[in-house]
């Protein structure tokens, strides 16, 4: 199930790149393994450059291992902080074409919405949606702003770069002082030398 969610996705996503297809021609025929820990699927490029379930029990032509554990990087850093984690092995063209089309390869939302709801609503749907995405980002970069303002000078819960460089300037002050202090009372304690 899982395999064939992953492969009609991908494959909407390549209908909609010509420059995909055309970048895994070359490598209709081989066969790939995407590894994600518990789970393997199996594919192989089409004539056509799109991917086709693969059943094989011959070793693939490449294997991209990603463990499942990995994949909430995609949430915070995207499709690229994923693929940096992918590790590749075998034929190095194949693996060098899959690894560029799945990094660059994006969804046309605006697109697919078109064909339900028209073009018009679908740009307008779209440039609302990514006008909410940017007004949310600010809103997170704000909040944390302040929230680090405020622990930092409202309630001095946090300390800033400055003021940890002053209390070790402090500290070191604190221990000079306190070793002359204890020089001048060994200096008390000790018996004067009568001059000859």
């Amino acid at each position: 199930m899982i395999a064939s969610i992953f492969l009609s996705g991908t494959n909407h996503l390549l209908a909609q790149a010509g420059w995909a297809r055309t970048r895994l021609l070359p490598h209709a025929g081989k066969r790939a393994r995407l590894d994600l820990a518990p789970v393997s699927i199996d594919f192989s490029i089409s004539s056509d450059g799109r991917l086709a379930a693969c059943s094989s029990e011959d070793e693939p032509d490449v294997t991209l291992m990603l463990p499942l554990s990995e994949s909430p990087r995609m949430l915070g850093g995207g499709l690229e902080a994923l693929m940096s984690r992918v590790r590749i092995a075998g034929n190095a063209e194949f693996a060098d074409a899959l690894g560029f089309v799945f990094r660059h390869l994006r969804w046309d939302l605006e697109e697919d919405l078109s064909r339900v709801v028209g073009d018009i609503a679908a740009h307008r749907l779209v440039g609302t949606a990514v006008a909410l995405g940017e007004a949310h980002q600010r809103m997170v970069s704000s909040v944390s702003g302040n929230v680090v303002e405020y622990l930092t000078e409202e309630q001095a819960m946090l300390t800033t770069h400055p003021m940890t460089e002053r209390f070790t300037d402090e500290i070191s002050d604190l221990r000079d002082a306190v070793a002359r202090l204890e020089k001048r009372v060994d200096r008390i304690k000790s018996p004067k030398r009568k001059r000859p």
